[in-house]
Formats: structure tokens, C-alpha cells, sequence
């Protein structure tokens, strides 16, 4: 067994504490859960809106060259569904790994799914998935409607 850096020298745990994070609120009836149909959904309109975009989750992602919030900027299947769920492309939430893992189980690239059961895998398939050629906004916003259908049958 490796030493960890909360491991004190007789083998005991030291509590951490740890500063600078925010803990989501919990669901109120201001502000309900999402089910992920509606996440689909919502991400669909997300890409609707501010179209498709290959090879990274936004343009410019370093604002090296665009100053627009990166809602606002063409985007991948991955960061539309984190934008639906959390406001930013970025954004993790456990919500966004659902939707994910649902939605990279029902592609298939070159005629397989995801190369492991991981959530790096699953989101590098879906990477795969949008950056093939000829891939349209329309296309992403289809997959993303028929998994909101799927989804809310499936419930």
C-alpha cells in the first residue's frame, strides 16, 4: 500500500480541509430537478442556436483570438449537454456524466461504441461521433431530440 499525502507516519487519516469550492444547492421548488430527456432537450437548443462545432469543445478555447463567452460559441455533443446542465461548456456536473454515458452508449463510430467504460472514453467517442466529416448541426440536434424521446419512454 502507497503512502497518501493525507497519511500520517503511524498510518492514520488527517482530515483536509479543503477551501475554494462550492457545493451545488440541493433541487428546491424554485428549481427542480432535470430529468434527462429535459437535459437533452435543452442541449439540442443549445446547439440549435449556436451550431455544431468539430475538433474541440468550443473555438478558441483559450481566448487567444474571440472574446465571446464560450455559451455563446459553436460547440461539441460534450459541451452543449455540460452548457444545458451547468450554464458552461466546461461545467461538470453529475447530471452532464449521465447524459453522456446515455447518449455515447446509443452511437456508433465505425461501427463500434465506446472503447472503455469510463467517462473519458465515453466523451472521447462522442468527440469521435461529431468530428466525423460531413457532420451537421442537424444531425447532432436529431441524435439529441431522438435521445430526449428515448429517455422519457424509457421512464
Amino acid at each position: 500500500m502507497y503512502a497518501q499525502p493525507t497519511d500520517l507516519p503511524a498510518g492514520h487519516r488527517r482530515t483536509v480541509l479543503v477551501t475554494g469550492i462550492s457545493i451545488p444547492s440541493q433541487p428546491s421548488a424554485t428549481r427542480p430537478p432535470m430529468a434527462l430527456s429535459d437535459l437533452f432537450r435543452r442541449a439540442a437548443r443549445v446547439l440549435a442556436q449556436v451550431g455544431l462545432y468539430q475538433g474541440d469543445y468550443v473555438p478558441d478555447p483559450f481566448d487567444r483570438h474571440l472574446a465571446t463567452p464560450h455559451a455563446e460559441r459553436p460547440m461539441c455533443l460534450v459541451a452543449a449537454l455540460r452548457c444545458a446542465a451547468t450554464g458552461d461548456p466546461h461545467g461538470i456536473s453529475i447530471l452532464s456524466a449521465d447524459a453522456i454515458r446515455v447518449l455515447a452508449d446509443r452511437l456508433v463510430v465505425n461501427g463500434e461504441g465506446p472503447y472503455a467504460d469510463d467517462e473519458l472514453a465515453r466523451e472521447f467517442h462522442l468527440a469521435q461521433w461529431g468530428d466525423e466529416d460531413g457532420r451537421t448541426t442537424e444531425a447532432a440536434v436529431g441524435v439529441l431530440e431522438r435521445a430526449a424521446d428515448a429517455t422519457a419512454v424509457s421512464l
